[in-house]
């Protein structure tokens, strides 16, 4: 479904460039789950921007089915993302003013889909936040933010998910519940997932893992 070709990435600071991908050549396929696993600094959430066309590599190609991303223009990109791209983030960045089903629903009234709240209702329950649906996100605990950031990247049923360290932020057995909801909603709606994660527990339930080194795939 994905391939990326030769990827590289550079970051300037100061007079100094890091390079942060060396040359990654990487194959997704259609519903399969990837971990990237690696140290802090060996360029995971970098690899995981790119791939969400989030950023772009400064050499190599970036092909999503017959689509190469990286030659999109932006509004040609932002449309390709909202329609084919789900995003978690270690953060939630759920929009503070918006309800729980507000923020669900976001991504599916930018889509104009005519059953936006149906739909958003039905992933809301599926979380199980029907009961806090109403709440704003300063109302709700971290692990219910993060319930409520898959509801939101789950809603316009994207083929490729992306994850951040999604329960990096959480305890330990808030973050056990939020990734058994994951994981099995992913499997419910056989979509695509490449999840970032330095933990090698949560690595081992995916059907693939691909260690980061440095830059390079090791």
């Amino acid at each position: 479904m994905m391939k990326l070709k030769d990827i590289k990435k550079t970051f300037k600071t100061g007079s100094q460039s890091i390079e942060v991908l060396k040359g990654i050549n990487l194959d997704i396929r259609e519903g399969e789950t990837i971990a990237l696993l690696g140290r802090s600094g060996s360029g995971k959430s970098t690899l995981l921007s790119i791939l969400g066309g989030l950023d772009n590599p400064d050499f190599g190609e970036v092909w999503f089915n017959d689509l190469c991303l990286n030659q999109l223009r932006d509004q040609e990109l932002v449309k390709f993302r909202s329609k084919n791209i789900g995003i978690i983030f270690q953060q939630f960045h759920l929009v503070s003013t918006l309800t729980a089903i507000e923020n669900v629903l976001l991504p599916l009234s930018l889509a104009k889909n005519t059953n936006a709240f149906e739909i958003a209702t039905k992933l809301i329950s599926d979380v199980g936040l029907t009961d806090r649906s109403a709440h704003l996100p300063s109302q709700l605990s971290g692990g219910e933010s993060q319930r409520v950031a898959i509801a939101r990247a789950l809603a316009v049923n994207p083929k490729l998910l992306l994850a951040d360290e999604p329960s990096g932020n959480l305890d330990e057995e808030t973050g056990e519940k939020v990734m058994d909801l994951l994981f099995g909603m992913v499997k419910q709606l056989k979509t695509t997932l490449v999840l970032v994660t330095h933990d090698k527990e949560i690595a081992r339930r995916c059907d693939r893992i691909i260690n980061l080194e440095h830059g390079s795939i090791k």
